[in-house]
């Protein structure tokens, strides 16, 4: 009967998913990753503002707000690496969504106030 020692057991394949995430992030161009990052951002932030079939259910402006802000920032700081065609309806989305929160709040921000005007500047309906 041989023995084994640890050091001659196959690898854990907790470390194999990693590896694999790592090589198809790798090849996946910023462009891509910067774009995705901000729809997953406006989708959460459309649901915080209970924009979705569920409604109020899962409204939440203070969470909104984060987002709204996050994705805010991101657009800012990106719009010159991802162009205009990509940029341009994501700051329709996030005005949409600027929009969407003050209507939704009992006490509306005063203009340049709302979540990411910041970054954007006052948003008017």
């Amino acid at each position: 009967m041989s023995e084994t020692s640890p050091s001659d057991s196959p690898e854990p394949s907790g470390n194999a998913g990693f590896d694999e995430m790592t090589r198809d992030i790798a090849e996946v161009p910023a462009v891509e990753v910067i774009v995705t990052v901000a729809v997953n951002l406006m989708s959460a932030a459309a649901v915080k503002l209970g924009l979705t079939d569920e409604g109020d259910k899962y409204k939440d402006l203070d969470e909104a707000r984060k987002l709204v802000t996050a994705l805010a920032g991101l657009l800012d700081a990106s719009t010159t690496e991802i162009s205009s065609f990509h940029a341009a309806p994501l700051r329709d989305g996030l005005k949409s969504l600027q929009l969407a929160f003050r209507e939704a709040s009992l006490v509306p921000d005063e203009p340049g106030q709302g979540p990411g005007e910041k970054y954007t500047g006052p948003v008017y309906g």
